[in-house]
């Protein structure tokens, strides 16, 4: 069956300029809602949540009893993955986009709004903690929805630079919470203990009403739409379970995006998440010197996101992954020495390249290409199975083992954790040597 659909051509210019514009912006807003949740959870977790959810009377352990939630996060994600993963090849991308974005809206909202330990006692962190499972379950789908959705919807010569949309809402959504949280560390740290760290979180629902409007006015995907189409006289497609068929068909595929996705993810949320907790707990570091790194970070990374999206349209994606797992290999020592040295312009200097360069480098290429490890019937499930998996083991274990490994050195020794870099940029590569996509597509990207 032809993976081209024949919707496009019946389009105007100016319809299909108009549908690209919608499918951009839905993306967008729900990668700029999530990675908003992500920045501001993980800074809380490392300066506030401790002092907030958990027994104050044991600051060590509140600490990484905080921290442990933001890896709790991660167990729901799987589940969300293939749950989602499944219904959006049965039912359609266009409402997992809605439900999705829904689950992670209200839990942002609701975590604001629950009563801290002096109020709740030992029920201040168990609902902090179902919260975050719930939230997890639309995380966990967000974006391979996303993804699947922008893969979709572009021409097969602009696959890489819309494929790279998450990724722009991911360092839209850092720098907008980076900034926020920045502006409420200028009051000082006592009035985000009191209170102050709620505000971003409870306004976040402005941005789930927006992004609510933006989801549902998309189209469906001209490929699923061909695919539904096809379906009506071919019963056989529809009686067999998008699951089944991706581990009967396209087992290889769901490795390679599982193994990409553990090396970039070990990466990233060591570049994005045990930095800010290391600067805060063992270098002493304010979060207005972190938010301010990280701001600068994001800055960069959005203009970097759209260059590398037009490289995988003239490379393909295969490749920019690949530069960047191995520029993430290489980095890793002066990452580490950089932060190390606990100076401001050091830190944003390390945060910078990490965050702002490396990172887009390797996120970017991932909605064209791992999209295309998978036929139009199994993508959906395909991508949120495997890449979902792949973050609930290592974005969950990589910063807080690597945070483990710093706490048990007598000298907080970051030896470790340059050890978990090398090996998970490597791991990168690796995965993307073995591209499963020219199975399904004719397409480079």
């Amino acid at each position: 069956m032809s993976t081209k659909s024949a919707l496009p051509q019946l389009e105007t210019d100016f319809e299909r300029k108009t549908r690209l514009r919608k499918v951009a912006a839905a993306t967008i807003v729900g990668s700029m809602l999530e990675w908003y949740d992500f920045y501001l959870y993980a800074t809380m977790a490392a300066i506030v949540f401790a002092k907030v959810f958990f027994d104050p009377t044991n600051p060590q352990t509140a600490s990484l009893l905080a921290f442990s939630t933001f890896a709790i996060g991660f167990v729901a994600r799987p589940f969300g993955g293939v749950l989602f993963g499944y219904l959006g090849d049965k039912f359609g991308r266009k409402r997992m986009l809605v439900v999705t974005f829904c689950l992670m809206g209200v839990c942002t909202t609701l975590i604001g709004l629950i009563p801290g330990y002096a109020t709740l006692g030992i029920w201040a962190p168990i609902l902090l903690v179902a919260i975050r499972i719930v939230q997890g379950l639309g995380a966990g789908a967000e974006l391979a929805a996303a993804a699947v959705t922008s893969y979709e919807h572009a021409a097969e010569n602009k696959r890489g630079s819309q494929g790279a949309w998450p990724a722009l809402g991911l360092n839209l959504g850092l720098l907008l919470s980076s900034l926020t949280i920045y502006a409420l560390s200028q009051v000082g740290e006592d009035f985000l203990i009191n209170g102050g760290w709620r505000i971003p979180f409870v306004c976040s629902i402005v941005l789930v009403m927006v992004g609510l409007w933006v989801r549902s006015s998309i189209p469906e995907t001209p490929q699923f739409e061909e695919l539904k189409h096809y379906a009506e006289h071919r019963m056989d497609i529809t009686k067999q379970s998008p699951l089944l068929m991706l581990l009967k068909n396209d087992f290889k595929g769901l490795l390679v995006v599982l193994v990409v996705a553990i090396g970039y993810n070990a990466l990233s949320y060591i570049f994005k998440t045990f930095s800010l907790a290391y600067l805060t707990q063992y270098q002493g570091v304010s979060a207005g010197v972190t938010s301010l790194a990280v701001t600068i970070a994001s800055l960069i990374a959005i203009c970097m996101v759209p260059l590398f999206g037009r490289l995988c349209d003239r490379w393909s994606s295969k490749k920019v992954l690949i530069v960047g797992g191995l520029g993430a290999a290489l980095f890793a020592y002066p990452f580490l020495s950089l932060l190390g040295s606990g100076q401001t312009f050091q830190i944003c200097a390390a945060i910078a390249v990490a965050t702002g360069i490396l990172a887009p480098m390797m996120f970017a290429p991932q909605g064209a290409f791992l999209s295309r490890q998978f036929p139009t019937q199994t993508r959906s499930s395909g991508v949120g199975t495997g890449r979902e998996i792949g973050t609930a083991i290592a974005g969950g274990l990589a910063p807080l083992g690597a945070l483990s490994l710093v706490s048990a050195s007598p000298t907080h020794s970051t030896s470790g954790v340059m050890i978990i870099l090398i090996i998970s940029g490597v791991v990168v590569v690796v995965g993307s040597l073995y591209d499963q996509g020219r199975r399904h597509s004719t397409a480079k990207n």
